[in-house]
């Protein structure tokens, strides 16, 4: 093994942190080593300087193109680039062997095609496994996210301060697909549930652009209760906020993966997609599946106990 090691993962950023814990095992076996990601800087940065990754470039570069095509023309400083690596580590979909091809061609001597479409196996085991060609074998498939003291204190100023009687949980009402979404009347519904129990809790409401109608949609429903709205931070310092937050509910989604990898606990619904393979396997999860994956049969009266049981035990 070389004294550094590229990880090349793009993809959504689910699947980013479901590879954690594949990075952690690279860590963990080579301490010393320099590790880098390419990838897109705002998800990678969850890894950038907390614990997994020394810096990160991003993937989103014109010059890469050329090692995308069959005998491109391939950019001088990329090609050193790469060949500076020790050991290179690609999760990029490659079914042709192009971009190996031409990594090779550049210089890079030790190359390992890490691309894997979980089915049945769990996504973090399914691309932890080709690290078994580098004698290096996942135990643990659970994510873990390392915020910095500097992402706490940022946490802990955003959220400012609540009633000493108070609770706090994070929602986010989305996902990738509106197919894994549970109906958001539903969240409404058991958002007032938690309030008429406690009158001065708060929910901090996570989304991005792609939840717009389901955020505008609660904060009409909830306004003049307390509502927090997590929007446009940036991934470690959400991270950081839902860690603070200690309880999440959310989908089969990216941010809940980072709630579940940032410890808090969680309860994650999940409709058609299958939570043997995508669920987070952390101990702080628990998963509740719509009977026989239809969302119309996941009773609000079912969730509400659900998020409840957040605080018990």
């Amino acid at each position: 093994m070389g004294a550094r090691i590229l990880v090349i993962r793009g993809g959504a950023l689910g699947d980013f942190v479901l590879t954690l814990p594949a990075l952690r095992l690279l860590r963990e076996s080579f301490p010393d080593t320099e590790i880098e990601i390419l990838g897109y800087p705002h998800i990678a940065s969850l890894a950038e300087g907390r614990h997994y990754a020394t810096r990160v470039r991003s993937i989103e570069y014109a010059a890469m193109a050329g090692f995308f095509a069959r005998n491109g023309t391939l950019d001088t400083a990329l090609c050193e680039y790469f060949a500076g690596f020790g050991q290179v580590i690609s999760y990029l979909y490659d079914p042709d062997g192009i971009f190996e091809a031409n990594l090779r061609a550049s210089g890079v001597k030790h190359y390992l095609a890490a691309y894997g479409k979980p089915v049945v196996r769990h996504a973090a085991r399914e691309w932890a496994a080709p690290l078994e060609k580098l004698a290096l074998f996942l135990e643990d498939p659970a994510a873990q996210l390392y915020p910095t003291q500097e992402d706490r204190l940022g946490a802990r100023h955003w959220l400012g301060s609540l009633p000493e009687a108070g609770k706090r949980w994070a929602l986010h009402p989305g996902s990738g697909s509106a197919s894994k979404n549970w109906r958001v009347e539903g969240w409404a519904c058991v958002g007032e549930r938690f309030w008429q129990e406690n009158p001065l809790g708060e929910i901090v409401l996570v989304g991005g652009e792609a939840d717009e109608a389901a955020l505008d949609f609660l904060e009409r429903a909830w306004a003049g209760k307390r509502v927090r709205l997590a929007k446009g931070l940036s991934l470690p310092l959400l991270a950081a906020v839902l860690a603070e937050c200690g309880r999440y509910a959310g989908h089969d989604s990216g941010v809940s993966h980072v709630a579940a990898a940032a410890g808090a606990r969680c309860l994650l619904l999940f409709g058609p997609t299958d939570p043997k393979v995508w669920a987070p396997s952390n101990q702080g999860v628990r998963v509740l599946r719509a009977p026989s994956g239809e969302w119309s049969a996941l009773e609000e009266a079912t969730v509400w106990e659900g998020v409840r049981g957040l605080w018990v035990g």
